[in-house]
């Protein structure tokens, strides 16, 4: 038995941003972190060097609200991606809006999976473009696709 849609709204997960094969962003921790602090002074930043632990390379920690919640995540240099932890649907869309604006070059293209497709094998696809609500949509007809129940 799948989810129903109401259900989706609520379901949490980590999404992952990243660039369409082949491109990259030209980010840097502290570019990404600069950006975030501007948006809000009050948001964390801790960089890991990734000298110990499971993950072996850097990482750059940080905290942000997204549609009215406070969220984690944690960018990587290589390969170049950003992920926000455990978040709905529309938490994503609002923090993707953000990295659009004011993170990634706007010749760029972002794409997105979330932890569960990554397991699954799915490949990354494009967020689209356009308001909130179709980001949201989007993000949901993932989840639908991954047949959670």
């Amino acid at each position: 038995m799948q989810l129903d849609p109401s259900d989706l709204v609520e379901l949490r997960t980590m999404y992952v941003f990243s660039p369409a094969e082949g491109e990259t962003w030209g980010l840097a921790f502290d570019g990404f972190g600069s950006h975030l602090l501007a948006r809000n002074p009050d948001e964390f930043l801790r960089l890991d060097e990734g000298r110990t632990g499971a993950v072996r390379r850097a990482s750059l920690h940080f905290g942000i609200t997204c549609d009215d919640e406070a969220l984690e995540g944690f960018a990587v240099l290589m390969p170049t991606g950003v992920a926000i932890k455990d978040c709905t649907a529309r938490a994503a869309a609002d923090f993707v809006e953000w990295l659009r604006d004011a993170v990634v070059p706007q010749d760029k293209t972002i794409t997105f999976n979330t932890e569960w497709g990554i397991e699954g094998q799915i490949p990354d696809s494009p967020v689209p473009e356009g308001p909130r609500p179709r980001l949201v949509a989007s993000f949901l007809a993932h989840l639908e696709s991954l047949g959670l129940d």
